[in-house]
């Protein structure tokens, strides 16, 4: 719906407005005290000699003086020095500022400050603007806030007078470095604003996540100019974005079109962003079919919304149209198809995607890496997962995350501490993220006094306060233990109230030792925090069973039939011949439905020789009753016998489902693994469980 531009210079903006006291008029704004009035960039409206005379910076008064040289004894009389002080005379420095300059263009901003640094030592040289100019490109090049403050303390104590292009450079140094303090000041202090003054500074709120006072500004704005470009409307879109107001974003778009830029690439590819976030996928196809020429970002950013919005095989059928199309994609193509990959359980798309990579020149990028890290450690190819990580020549934080997590969650707990203090001895440093994926790997492999040396570690030496998820591995790894009375005080000296994970931890610890009370207790707290979660319920009912208390496992299934909670069949599936085969529990509908169960009684009749008995009727989450009575032909024991009858002898078997395993699918797997000499990987919403020669990575607790 379009609005008209009168309607548009007085944007209606109820939410924005709602939080802000708009000023009658721009000129009420500036009677007003500046909103950052300790750091002063002062330019004084008349013209007076020396404009920089009162400049006022806010990093001087924090103690940070420019470098002078040592003062040198001297035969000149006072006399001599007061003359010297009036003419004020300054070296050329027609040389170093050059190579400033050049340095600068060459992207090597480091040597450039490096150079820079000799200015700053010896004083007194007349430096030019195109000097400046570069000297702000190195800072934001480094995005060093220290080098901002260097730069621009030499500026004043240098008495330079910048003109408009000068000060919106300046500004713009502090927005890209993220001083968004101090640019606001220099904002608010400036004699003259022109467009690309407003634009820099309401780009950093933007950027910065301070929508409601980039909109402040942008009203203002336009009160003053009542004209803006497509940088403008493309920047307030993402504001709009950012902030999930749909009707705001599409008055932009009206506004866009009434200026005549409604096909710029900047504006197309903020409205594309736009919609997907807003939640109107259909809004933002119909703007990317718009598009005048679809660019690499404009591509980037429908596939990104499709994924958002959990349409991946969409995402993945642009992703081929991009590619058909011949234009060229970049390192977060890639990235967000690895990711995509992932959700479609395709192994066979990520080798394709990991191809594509290094074809067209990514194969050293860190995001891509690491994103291929995570994609292989989550799909059970943990050896590949190393490759690709030993490969990379640069690695970040995230990277050594990934694998740690990978490690972790197929039971390598060993490896992933290891890693993680390789990870220290090459000083990196680890966030919340790292602590987390080591603790939950000592977790799944039982390493507890290692994980508590860890634990410990967090805030000691690492000044990481430990967060709910990190108390919740602790909880799981004392019940692994045995230690439930620990496990409660843990979560009674949490200087924070205990979470629902922190709960659920104690839950399925107490379900594991079949300590009744404590597991009521803590699905009491639960259900409080919780009260639609099936799973909670579910594990609860579980406790009574084991413990013969079935009139109170009748009062749980009739409350969760009050609440209309409803167990959800079980889905398995597994990838052969690349080609994904999908079953449910007691499933006949597949073409080899036949071999498939003889198949199955075949597998059974051989494990039963090996101990195998069906257990007792048990309720997992997202487990229906259906389910129990065909015990013997669970989703995942079809999908066992589907892979081993489809696949080479001999080859591992990967098998996905949407649920955590039963313990007697989980008993006859690890029987079924010795029997038949394969090893079967089976992801459930739990973790990973690495099942070979008839034992399970888990160490049966999951």
């Amino acid at each position: 719906m379009e609005i008209s531009l009168a309607c548009y210079q007085s944007l209606s903006l109820d939410k924005i407005q709602n939080s802000f006291r708009f000023p009658s008029s721009i000129h009420e704004v500036f009677r007003t005290k500046p909103l950052f009035s300790d750091y002063c960039f002062r330019f004084n409206r008349r013209k007076c000699g020396n404009p920089c005379d009162k400049i006022k910076c806010f990093s001087l008064e924090q103690g940070l003086q420019p470098r002078r040289p040592k003062p040198k004894p001297s035969r000149n009389t006072d006399s001599d020095l007061k003359e010297t002080e009036e003419t004020h005379v300054k070296r050329p420095s027609v040389g170093i500022c050059s190579q400033i300059e050049k340095l600068a263009f060459c992207n090597r901003y480091r040597e450039a400050l490096e150079l820079f640094e000799i200015l700053e030592l010896e004083g007194g040289f007349d430096v030019g603007l195109s000097t400046y100019d570069a000297l702000v490109s190195a800072c934001i090049g480094l995005g060093s806030v220290r080098a901002v403050k260097r730069v621009f303390s030499y500026m004043i104590s240098n008495g330079f007078e910048p003109d408009q292009y000068m000060s919106n450079r300046v500004l713009l140094m502090h927005v890209k470095c993220g001083m968004m303090i101090d640019a606001r000041s220099l904002f608010d202090e400036m004699p003259e604003r022109n467009l690309v003054s407003w634009n820099t500074i309401i780009a950093g709120l933007v950027d910065v996540g301070d929508y409601f006072e980039a909109f402040r500004l942008f009203l203002l704005m336009w009160e003053e100019f009542s004209d803006c470009g497509s940088r403008t409307i493309a920047t307030m879109i993402r504001a709009s974005a950012g902030l999930e107001l749909i009707s705001v974003g599409r008055q932009l778009h009206s506004a866009a079109v009434k200026f005549g830029v409604g096909e710029d690439i900047f504006v197309s590819c903020a409205l594309i962003d736009m919609y997907s976030k807003c939640g109107s996928i259909e809004d933002a196809q119909w703007a990317f079919d718009e598009m005048p020429e679809k660019t690499t970002v404009g591509w980037n950013s429908i596939i990104a919304g499709y994924a958002l919005h959990g349409y991946s095989e969409e995402a993945l059928s642009m992703f081929y149209e991009m590619r058909d199309s011949g234009v060229k994609m970049d390192h977060f193509t890639f990235s967000m198809i690895i990711r995509i990959s992932s959700r479609l359980a395709s192994v066979e798309y990520a080798k394709q995607v990991h191809a594509g990579l290094i074809r067209h020149g990514f194969g050293l990028d860190i995001v891509a890496n690491t994103a291929l890290v995570d994609f292989y450690s989550k799909w059970g190819r943990v050896e590949d997962a190393k490759h690709v990580f030993d490969r990379m020549p640069c690695k970040n934080t995230i990277s050594w995350n990934a694998l740690i997590a990978g490690y972790g969650n197929h039971g390598w707990g060993a490896e992933a501490v290891e890693l993680f203090e390789q990870m220290l001895r090459e000083k990196m440093r680890p966030n919340h993220v790292t602590f987390l994926a080591v603790l939950s790997a000592c977790s799944h492999s039982r390493l507890y006094e290692r994980g508590w040396e860890i634990f410990q570690s967090m805030s000691r030496d690492h000044k990481i306060k430990p967060r709910a998820m990190h108390y919740a591995c602790m909880i799981e790894l004392l019940g692994q233990e045995g230690l439930l009375d620990e496990a409660f005080a843990l979560i009674r000296g949490a200087p924070f109230k205990p979470t629902a994970n922190m709960w659920a931890a104690l839950l399925t610890a107490s379900r594991v030792n079949v300590n009744l009370e404590l597991g009521k207790y803590a699905a009491e707290k639960l259900y409080g925090m919780e009260p639609e979660k099936l799973s909670n319920y579910v594990v609860l009912l579980n406790i009574y069973h084991q413990s013969g208390k079935l009139k109170e496992a009748a009062g749980v299934l009739q409350t969760l039939r009050r609440k209309g909670l409803r167990m959800l069949p079980v889905c398995s599936w597994i990838e052969v011949n690349k080609q994904s085969h999908v079953f449910l529990s007691g499933d006949k509908s597949h073409v080899q439905t036949n071999e498939i169960y003889e198949k199955v009684d075949s597998l059974v009749h051989e494990i039963s020789k090996h101990g195998y008995v069906p257990k007792e009727k048990t309720l997992l989450p997202d487990v229906d009753e259906q389910e129990q009575r065909i015990l013997l032909y669970h989703s995942e024991k079809l999908a066992v016998a589907f892979g081993l009858i489809n696949s080479m002898k001999g080859s591992p078997l990967q098998i996905v489902q949407n649920h955590r395993i039963c313990n007697d699918c989980h008993n006859a797997i690890k029987l079924i693994a010795l029997v038949t000499r394969r090893e079967i990987v089976v992801r459930d919403a739990s973790r990973f469980h690495h099942f070979k020669d008839g034992s399970c990575s888990c160490g049966d607790y999951w």
